[in-house]
């Protein structure tokens, strides 16, 4: 029967257990007597809405505190091993695939690395090694090995995240519609292509975002964007991208500032246009700039390594002379991310910006005094004087820590209950528990 408002007392259940589950989550351990208030709930619901997760083994006892005067009182805490989720990074060197128990723990983890013969190969290798039906099988064949080698049986999945450079459209009949202009990816069905390559039960849903959203996901729960309500959380890679979390976006919208135009009838950028700022900032095109104003790079490694070994030829760290066309590369690189990162502010006025990815985490604290003095000089003076501008602080696995956040939010928004078996995708549900993140 549904109240004035439409809800249905199922309706009101779910979230009670939601709001239960979720300040348990983030807060807890947490006696009975502190969920009251902490929810808004009464006392009464309270025990019934724990004895349900205590009934579905969601939530168990951990230890006593002493009260005021009166008996110890029982501290509740979620259990870890009630349910497990995976999350997937297709990124740009390799994709990661990552095993959590409910509280995100890292079970087990297996990595496919893409294979080039080197960061300056002809750019058609690019396409090659983001071939759909390669992805497909790294991820296929991932999930089968962290399963195995955690012993988790494929029902026990709440879900699989994937974060895909690129564009995430949600379509009724496939699902997850990936448009990815940088990496030759047009319209692909990825969530219908992994139902038919992945052995797993009907009733794990599949959730596709864009990495920089994941990134920044895992960033507002766990990381420096905790407490954070308006923040900018950018990922610095092969490419950049960025995920915009307001008071009126709370779950993030990943936003396509890599192209953004810097530079009217600039350099040609992966995506075909010029002058975008990925085609100046990220980690590709500064490894191909050292090349081409006569630096050299090593032969034959990845763009990880490169990058590395450029790093090393502008900061020796033996003291000996720096490499000066790699120190005027990054310097420059850092003025256009700076540039770049002065529009945000100006556009969104942010508390703060993160940076991560894995090109952001190697330059670290080196290149951030340089980017932050570029934003500051180029953007408007009072947003500049109210933002801070950091490193992010989950590390190389933000991304895959993100990704599976997509499926623990969709577990949460249903009230710690799973999902109806979803052939044609999964419910959009999860999108609403991802605008109710964690409290701060």
């Amino acid at each position: 029967m549904a109240g004035r408002n439409g809800r249905t007392v199922r309706d009101l259940r779910r979230g009670n257990r939601t709001a239960v589950l979720q300040r348990l989550y983030f807060d807890g351990p947490m006696s009975r007597y502190e969920l009251g208030p902490a929810t808004g709930l009464s006392s009464g619901s309270i025990s019934n809405v724990v004895a349900e997760l205590v009934a579905d083994g969601l939530v168990e006892e951990a230890g006593s505190v002493d009260s005021d005067g009166g008996r110890p009182r029982t501290l509740l805490r979620v259990v870890p091993g009630s349910g497990h989720m995976i999350g997937v990074d297709v990124g740009e060197t390799r994709v990661r695939i990552e095993l959590f128990d409910l509280t995100l723990t890292e079970l087990a983890r297996a990595e496919r690395p893409l294979e080039r013969q080197g960061y300056e190969a002809e750019r058609p290798l690019r396409r090659q090694e983001y071939d759909v039906d390669v992805i497909v099988g790294h991820i296929r064949d991932g999930i089968a090995e962290v399963l195995a080698e955690a012993d988790i049986a494929p029902d026990q999945l709440l879900g699989v995240g994937i974060g895909v450079p690129g564009i995430v459209a949600r379509t009724p009949e496939r699902g997850a519609v990936v448009h990815g202009q940088t990496i030759g990816w047009d319209a692909v069905p990825l969530e219908s292509l992994l139902r038919s390559a992945c052995e797993l039960p009907d009733t794990v849903p599949y959730f596709a975002d864009n990495g920089a959203r994941t990134l920044g996901q895992a960033e507002m729960w766990f990381g420096a964007g905790r407490g954070a309500r308006n923040a900018v959380v950018v990922l610095f890679g092969s490419g950049v991208g960025a995920c915009l979390v307001t008071e009126e976006v709370e779950n993030g919208r990943s936003v396509e500032w890599g192209h953004l135009t810097v530079r009217v009838r600039g350099r040609r950028c992966r995506c075909g246009a010029l002058g975008c700022l990925e085609a100046y900032a990220g980690a590709e095109a500064l490894l191909d700039r050292w090349r081409e104003e006569g630096g050299r790079p090593p032969e034959g490694t990845d763009e990880e390594t490169a990058l590395t070994a450029m790093l090393a030829a502008a900061y020796p760290p033996d003291g000996t002379e720096a490499d000066p066309i790699a120190l005027a590369v990054l310097e420059e690189t850092a003025e256009y991310l700076g540039a770049g990162l002065s529009d945000l502010i100006n556009l969104f006025q942010p508390e703060r910006i993160l940076i991560g990815g894995w090109a952001g985490l190697q330059l670290g604290s080196r290149f951030l005094p340089a980017v932050r003095r570029y934003a500051s000089s180029y953007a408007l003076r009072y947003p500049a004087q109210r933002v801070t501008v950091d490193l992010g602080r989950l590390g190389p696995d933000a991304v895959t820590v993100g990704a599976a956040i997509l499926p623990l939010a969709d577990f949460f928004t249903r009230g710690g209950r799973r999902a109806e078996p979803a052939p044609t995708g999964p419910s959009p549900a999860w999108r609403t528990a991802l605008q109710e993140r964690a409290p701060h």
